[in-house]
This record gives structure tokens, sequence and C-alpha cells, in this order.
């Protein structure tokens, strides 16, 4: 029963996952590339993210699994964000073009060494980067198609809304999220606890 709701939740919001997902893979990808070629803007940009979140509360705790699970936590936020911006359509996609651009031009080091060469190491960064990809597309997707549904009950004057949100969409989201909470925990647990990190 639960992997049907979940199975037809996703299947009704497919387009806005779709379309978020592709949006972060070419700004990932765009990332990569820019560094990858020696664009000093983009190397600039990453030294000074990754010195503040060394500075930042995430990497102040005191254990591998304490960075972990506040990785987790604000993960969670960004996500929630996201769905809640999705009610305006449009919203998410400039979240997501920036974030994807920042997760590709963290695929080198502090030395400007590609992460990617190593075997190990480009497992590692893909893994991470696919699980948070897959779990902020899913966020956002259901956030849209919630602003869609929205929408199109107002052009239909449909049953029940809460808020101006149909019941569907709502429960949709509900159901998208039990496949976002675990993939954002295994994503930090593993981008924190791995022997590759």
């Amino acid at each position: 029963m639960i992997i049907t709701q979940i199975r037809s939740a996703l299947w009704r919001a497919k387009i806005p996952i779709l379309t978020v997902a592709a949006t972060y893979f070419v700004s990932v990808a765009i990332g990569i590339v820019m560094v990858h070629s020696g664009n000093q803007f983009a190397l600039s940009y990453r030294d000074n993210l990754v010195a503040k979140a060394h500075a930042g509360v995430i990497l102040n705790q005191k254990s591998q699994l304490s960075k972990g699970l506040a990785d987790f936590g604000g993960n969670s936020i960004g996500a929630a964000a996201d769905t809640l911006g999705g009610f305006g359509i449009i919203f998410p996609y400039p979240v997501v073009a920036y974030r994807g651009w920042v997760g590709g031009i963290v695929s080198v080091d502090s030395d400007h060494i590609s992460r990617l060469i190593h075997p190990k190491q480009a497992f590692y960064y893909f893994s991470v980067v696919f699980m948070q990809l897959l779990a902020y597309s899913l966020a956002a997707g259901a956030g849209i198609q919630a602003g869609l549904s929205m929408f199109r009950s107002r052009l239909k004057n449909a049953g029940f809304m809460w808020f101006g949100i149909p019941r569907e969409a709502l429960r949709d989201i509900l159901w998208i999220y039990c496949l976002v909470l675990p993939i954002f925990l295994i994503a930090s647990l593993w981008e924190f606890l791995s022997p590759w990190n």
C-alpha cells in the first residue's frame, strides 16, 4: 500500500521532478567543467565557500556522526524551503541551478586537483552528489506539482483544499517525503562517515 501510494505520487509529479533533476544535472556539469578548465571565478568561489563551511557549525561538530546528522538537518530544511518555493512553480529553479553549480565546483580539492582522478574518490563524490540531487529534485518537484495543482484547481473549482492546496497534492508531498528524508540521511551519513571522505 505504501509503495503504491509513493509510486502514484511520483507519477503525478514526474514532470516537475524531471525538470528539476535536469536543471541540477546541467548546473553540476557546468560547475565541473568550469573548475576543471581552470576558471578563476569558479575556483575562487569554491575556495571561499569551503573556507566558510570549515568555519561553520556543521564542521565544528565533535564527531563525524554529529557532522552527518547536522548536514542531514540542513539538507532537510533546504528541501522544505524548495518544496514551499515550488508552490510558486518557478521559484525553486534558480536555487536548484546555484546549488547544482556549487556541487560541481567542489569536484576539485583545496589544491584545485580533480577529485575525479581516483576511482574511489570519484565514486564517493558522484554518489554523494547523486543522492543529494535526487532528494532535492523530489522535494522541489513535489512542491512544483502542488503549485501547479493549486493553479489548476482554481480553474476547475476543485473540492477540498487546505490553504488553496488540493488534498491530493498535500498527500503527494508527504508520500514523496517518505523517500526524501531517508535519501538525505543516507547521503549525509555516507558523506561524513565514508572511509573515502
